[in-house]
């Protein structure tokens, strides 16, 4: 009678017991990612940071001459281009700046903005005016190639030109993207990304370099600095936005370059298998007139990491085409980008810090 009295409050409470234990699980899953991604990020060089409309926008710089801006992509951070060697290279002959795009690296991604790729570029520009940057250049990998464009076309008196590398830019409606965009559902996708995300990504780190490298070989040292700061609950965040962003694009199926009017390199690795890269390079090369296409052999979609110094040669070209432009002063119409452009006077100048470099 005992013994079924205690098997009976068993079963009453082993539901409550069971829930209990796993919310426990979760919460101490959730804490141990939360101090795993603070160690991440303090582990990493501190560049300067830009307050600008409540976003902490950080980057490093090195170098004179041209400015040159780095946008890396979705799911990456700024020191992409440090690792693969494109910023020391490229700050031998230009002012370069890699920025941590919003919600990567130390940059915030604030709440109530949807941070498209016009968003950012706007953010981008205002970020240059603020350092008193009047022209510039911009390289654009993967989803910073979707800025670049941006850039090229809401701030055209500004730009010089673009350099854009394994861009995305007809996005066809895919099943994994729409699975990728699940983490940024309120609550539910909250609590992914703060629990079992991250250590599910670390997991899946080898596979998914290996994805994005092939046919040529994972560089290991991007690999490595990457995987912690990449499996963070506040970037995987960002990365299931701009995925939700794709997705959103892809499915509106409208994109057209033709009002593109700068200086245009396009490249693309032969063997990149991540989306159809070749396709989206040429169509995108014979609808922006006078562009270079260039396609890599033997590169994946990490063509900046993988062919370096063919990324480097393209922004010389694309800046040697700029300056003949300029000694030919041809006079342009004027474009509907003239009416995004910034005027760095009308607004307050962003604040700049050397040492707020914090999550």
């Amino acid at each position: 009678m005992v013994s079924n009295r205690h098997g009976m409050a068993f079963d009453r409470d082993g539901p409550k017991l069971a829930t209990g234990l796993l919310a426990a699980s979760l919460a101490a899953l959730a804490a141990y990612n939360a101090i795993r991604a603070k160690r991440a990020i303090a582990g990493r060089a501190c560049g300067r940071v830009m307050e600008i409309d409540g976003l902490r926008l950080h980057f490093i710089e090195a170098g004179t001459g041209m400015p040159l801006l780095l946008l890396h992509g979705n799911g990456s951070m700024a020191e992409d281009f440090k690792s693969s060697g494109i910023f020391d290279e490229a700050a031998k002959t230009y002012r370069v700046l890699a920025f941590d795009r919003p919600g990567f690296g130390r940059s915030s991604r604030p709440r109530g903005r949807r941070w498209s790729a016009r968003d950012q570029a706007d953010l981008i520009h205002a970020a240059a005016c603020g350092l008193g940057i009047e022209k510039y250049l911009v390289l654009g990998h993967s989803w910073g190639a979707w800025i670049a464009l941006e850039l090229a076309r809401r701030h055209s008196p500004s730009v010089a030109g673009i350099v854009l590398v394994s861009g995305y830019y007809y996005p066809p409606p895919r099943l994994d993207l729409a699975l990728a965009a699940l983490p940024a559902l309120p609550v539910i996708g909250t609590a992914f990304r703060h629990t079992l995300l991250p250590p599910l990504v670390r997991l899946a780190w080898h596979w998914a370099m290996e994805k994005i490298f092939k046919p040529a070989v994972v560089a290991g040292e991007f690999a490595a600095l990457a995987k912690d700061v990449a499996s963070r609950p506040s970037q995987l965040r960002a990365v299931s936005l701009e995925t939700a962003s794709m997705l959103a694009a892809s499915l509106l199926g409208k994109a057209n370059y033709r009002d593109i009017a700068v200086p245009t390199g396009i490249m693309a690795g032969s063997g990149d298998r991540l989306f159809d890269a070749q396709r989206d390079a040429r169509r995108l090369h014979a609808e922006v007139g006078g562009s270079l296409l260039e396609v890599v052999p033997g590169a994946g979609h990490m063509v900046h990491q993988s062919a370096p110094q063919a990324v480097v040669g393209m922004v010389h070209t694309i800046a040697g085409r700029h300056a003949l432009f300029q000694a030919g002063r041809r006079q342009r119409p004027k474009s509907r980008a003239d009416e995004f452009k910034v005027d760095p006077a009308s607004r307050e100048p962003p604040a700049i810090s050397d040492a707020a470099c914090t999550e």
